[in-house]
């Protein structure tokens, strides 16, 4: 039997790195825990509108955020804040398949095109990889804005 799973990432910010992941994933911000949004609201407006009816003190509306695949077809990704930073390198990340069918310098293009549209949103490149075949199809080391490494492959 398999089993879903949630990849939790410590964050100072967890909206901000909430929406950085989204717009690298394409997913969508979760709404409130056992709440059913009607079709077309905002999540992050509910989300706001239920803590505050939970009487949860303003400072605290970004303790925690999440994001999941529309449709369920990933993992949820959960945000929590946490006092310390990022001070090595992470155990485990996330491998970001941009286009696998492709091969070669064309599949360089592709990643490096990716890396290129991450950077405007606040991502670094950390280390390029160039095919070498047999084994080696080529990925890009990026971290997130919060120095979280991911790799584009």
């Amino acid at each position: 039997m398999s089993r879903d799973i949630q990849v939790t990432f410590d964050a100072h910010d967890p909206r901000a790195l909430s929406f950085f992941w989204c717009e690298v994933l394409g997913y969508v911000h979760s709404g409130p825990p056992g709440v059913d949004l009607p079709e077309g609201a905002d999540p992050l407006v509910a989300r706001e509108d239920f803590l505050t009816r939970l009487g949860v003190p303003q400072d605290q509306h970004n303790t925690t955020m999440a994001i999941e695949a529309p449709g369920g077809r990933g993992p949820r990704l959960f945000f929590q804040r946490v006092p310390e930073g990022k001070v090595v390198k992470n155990r485990l990340h996330l491998d970001v398949r941009v286009d696998p069918e492709l091969r070669g310098q064309a599949r360089m293009a592709a990643l490096q095109a990716e890396s290129d549209r991450l950077l405007t949103l606040g991502a670094s490149q950390l280390r390029r990889q160039d095919p070498e075949p047999p084994l080696e199809t080529g990925f890009i080391v990026m971290a997130d804005p919060e120095g979280n490494e991911f790799c584009l492959d």
